[in-house]
C-alpha cells in the first residue's frame, strides 16, 4: 500500500496488518495479501493507530528495529555524520549536500571517509519505501544527492537557520509581523545530510527503532524543510518549542489566529507523524 493510497484505505476499511520488527522489506513482501476488514476491526486499528501517535515517543508492536548488524551501521554512520557537523559547522551542516559530505569526510582525517558499507546502509535509508515502517507523508526529494542552490537561500539573523527566498521567507516575516519580536525561527532548511543526522540519531536513541523516529522525524528525503517548510517557536521557551508545551504559548496562540497560516501535521494526521503545532506550512497544494 502506497502513501497516497492511506486516505483510501482508511474509508474502503482496508488497514494493512503488522511489521516484521527485525528487517527491512518491501511493502508487497510484507503484505502479499490485504483484505477488508470488519466495522469491529477497522474502528480497532484506527484506534491503535492515534494511540501510537498520542504516544510517539515509546515503542509500539509492530514497529520496524533494525537487527544488530545494520544498528552497528547506523550507530557508525551518526557518529561520522556527527563530527562531519562538527567539522563544517552546524549552520552549513543544514545546507551540506550528500556529495559535498562524502568530500569533507575524504578529505578530513577527522572524519574519515565513509566505507562502503555505512554508504550502502545510507542508500537504503534513503531509497525504501518509508511507508513500511509507518512515515505516509509525501516524498519532496527523490534524489539522494539533490544539492540545495546557495544563491536562493537567506540566513534569517539570530537564528543559525536559513530560509529559501521567495513564498518561504516572505511567509516567515509575515508571520514574525503578526505575531511579534517573541516569535523566532527555531528550524529553516534542511538539506539532506541534516536529515539524515536527525532522523538516524533518534533511531540511534531509540535501539534502531525505525518507526517510532519517523513518528518524529521525518526519513531523509521525506521532510518538506527540505523544499520550503520552517518550524517556529517562542524566545526563551527552548525545546519546549517541541513539545505540545507549545499550544499553551502566548506565540503559539496568535499564530492559531492567523487564517493564512497552515500546520503541516495537525492532530490526528494520517501521514503517522505526531501533531506539531509548530511546524508551517509554506505551499498550501504541497
Amino acid at each position: 500500500m502506497r502513501r497516497r493510497d492511506f486516505l483510501k484505505a482508511i474509508t474502503a476499511g482496508v488497514l494493512l496488518g503488522g511489521v516484521d520488527p527485525y528487517s527491512l522489506v518491501s511493502a508487497a513482501q510484507l503484505y502479499p495479501q490485504s483484505r477488508r476488514l470488519s466495522n469491529s476491526e477497522f474502528d480497532v486499528n484506527i484506534k491503535d493507530y492515534l494511540h501510537k501517535m498520542q504516544n510517539f515517543d515509546q515503542p509500539h508492536t509492530g514497529d520496524v528495529v533494525l537487527g544488530k548488524k545494520e544498528l552497528t551501521l547506523l550507530r557508525s554512520c551518526v557518529t561520522r555524520l556527527k563530527r562531519l557537523q562538527r567539522t563544517v559547522g552546524h549552520g552549513n551542516f543544514h545546507l551540506l549536500s550528500f556529495d559535498d559530505g562524502l568530500s569533507f569526510a575524504r578529505n578530513y582525517s577527522k572524519v574519515g571517509r565513509f566505507p562502503r558499507e555505512e554508504l550502502d546502509f545510507l542508500e537504503r535509508i534513503f531509497y525504501q519505501d518509508s511507508a513500511d515502517y509507518g512515515f505516509w507523508g509525501e516524498k519532496p526529494i527523490d534524489n539522494m544527492t539533490t544539492r540545495i542552490n546557495k544563491k536562493e537561500v537567506v540566513k534569517i539573523p539570530k537564528s543559525g537557520n536559513y530560509l529559501y527566498r521567495g513564498d518561504p521567507q516572505q511567509k516567515y516575516e509575515k508571520v514574525r509581523k503578526h505575531v511579534g519580536d517573541k516569535l523566532y525561527l527555531t528550524s529553516g532548511i534542511r538539506g539532506v545530510v541534516k536529515q539524515f543526522y536527525l532522523f538516524l540519531n533518534k533511531a540511534n536513541a531509540n535501539q534502531g527503532n525505525l518507526s517510532l523516529a519517523s513518528r518524529s522525524l521525518a526519513p531523509p528525503g521525506y521532510s518538506f524543510h527540505g523544499i520550503a517548510d520552517f518550524d517556529v517557536g517562542q524566545i526563551g521557551y527552548g525545546s519546549l518549542n517541541f513539545t505540545g508545551r507549545f499550544t499553551t504559548t502566548e506565540v503559539f496562540k496568535k499564530l492559531d489566529d492567523l487564517a493564512y497560516v497552515t500546520i503541516r501535521y495537525p492532530k490526528n494526521n494520517f501521514k503517522g507523524v505526531r501533531f506539531e503545532p509548530w511546524h508551517i506550512k509554506v505551499y498550501p497544494g504541497v
